[in-house]
């Protein structure tokens, strides 16, 4: 059978990379066709897989936009949220995947694998977060964990507490706990140090996701 064509969608480079990577002794089985993310699918895909870092999580017009697009046949969502609650909503949007960010690599390609046959959606078993190291993410090398970065990416977006808690599916108080977490990691004592730190350490978003274009009004 042929490899898996997949598109991955994340508007961080250094995310989308590091999931590249992960699949890159994997190239029998998946191939990578797309990493421009500052556009739409542009060629045909068998899956556009979204990671869910630092941006909704499925249950929003970002999925529907993918599952629109007749270049991708499925759109799989990566997440570390688990919940049956947010799932369903992804699914319930056109989705035709789920996959736990938990997955190491070998979890993650057979998941592409079986989503593109047709088999099983959901690939959640969450494996131990202190020995699977999966994908990259900014600050990684100062020792944020994924979720910790997140968090600070959200921060430099200039999103509050309230709207992270909204974005991630996270508790106010897991939302303080990360951000006191980050802040010790980093040296920061406040969140304007936080958020120049973000943006000096590649915090901001590498690209902006390009709509469709709206039609251009006639000249008269």
């Amino acid at each position: 059978m042929d490899a898996v064509r997949v598109a991955l969608v994340n508007d961080y480079e250094v995310v989308a990379r590091g999931v590249a990577e992960m699949l890159r002794n994997y190239q029998n089985r998946i191939h990578v066709v797309e990493l421009d993310l500052n556009k739409q699918v542009g060629e045909h895909v068998d899956i556009a897989l979204y990671d869910t870092f630092a941006t909704t999580r499925g249950d929003r017009s970002e999925v529907r936009d993918l599952v629109s697009n007749p270049l991708v046949d499925v759109v799989a969502v990566y997440s570390w949220t688990l919940e049956p609650v947010h799932i369903e909503s992804a699914m319930s949007n056109g989705a035709g995947g789920y996959i736990s960010k938990g997955l190491p690599a070998a979890g993650l390609v057979s998941a592409l694998e079986t989503i593109r046959a047709g088999g099983k959606q959901l690939h959640l078993e969450q494996e131990d977060a202190q020995t699977v190291i999966v994908g990259d993410w900014p600050g990684r090398e100062e020792g944020l964990s994924e979720r910790e970065a997140e968090i600070l990416a959200l921060i430099t977006q200039g999103l509050s507490n309230a709207e992270i808690a909204e974005r991630t599916y996270l508790s106010i108080n897991s939302i303080k706990t990360y951000i006191r977490n980050c802040y010790r990691r980093i040296g920061a004592d406040s969140r304007t140090n936080a958020l120049l730190w973000g943006i000096e350490h590649g915090f901001r978003p590498d690209r902006v996701r390009i709509k469709h274009p709206e039609p251009a009004p006639r000249s008269r």
